[in-house]
């Protein structure tokens, strides 16, 4: 059976980062964007790393630029606003692609296994739906990731246990850290 850990990925730095370095671990892999609307949850993120760092918690942050071009920028200059903006401490790794031919294999894997299944209720919701659905509509059936911030939760086994979009309350995604925890 695959695992996150089955997994290289590249650093900020452009080095190779094997997956099977957090064995043991429990990861919330995110892909984020310095300027969307949802670029606060840096914040909550931060947070809940610091507090649940020591107990085998890693947050994995992958910036993409796929989301109406809200990752704009190289990696230190999005590194740099991250650590000044938000004091993240949390690794960052290079600026990837999530969706089409060139998403990050990754990410396809994540998608695949806890596929997309809607961003809630609400006119928010249905908002973002609209946007997303205008700008996935491009990938065709790779349109792995919906929007900025989606997060993957993964257990010390390396298997993908949630899945949680860009709307869901970060209170619940803490508690189910602290869960798998």
């Amino acid at each position: 059976m695959k695992t996150v850990y089955d997994f290289t990925v590249k650093d900020m730095d452009g080095n190779d980062v094997s997956l099977s370095d957090y064995k043991g671990k429990v990861l919330l892999i995110v892909n984020t964007a310095t300027g969307c609307g949802f670029t606060p949850h840096y914040e909550p993120l931060e947070a809940m790393y610091r507090e649940l760092k020591d107990q085998g918690f890693e947050i994995l942050d992958f910036p993409c630029n796929q989301f109406a071009n809200q990752a704009p920028g190289d990696a230190e200059e999005i590194h740099n606003f991250c650590t000044l903006k938000f004091g993240t401490e949390f690794p960052q790794f290079a600026k990837i692609d999530v969706n089409g031919e060139t998403a990050e294999p990754l990410f396809a894997f994540l998608a695949t296994e806890k596929p997309f299944e809607g961003f809630g209720k609400g006119i928010k919701n249905a908002a973002l739906k609209k946007f997303s659905d205008m700008n996935n509509k491009t990938f065709g059936d790779k349109a792995y990731i919906k929007w900025n911030f989606t997060k993957f939760l993964i257990d010390r086994e390396g298997r993908v246990v949630a899945r949680f979009e860009p709307t869901v309350d970060m209170d619940e995604v803490k508690a189910a850290v602290a869960a798998a925890l």
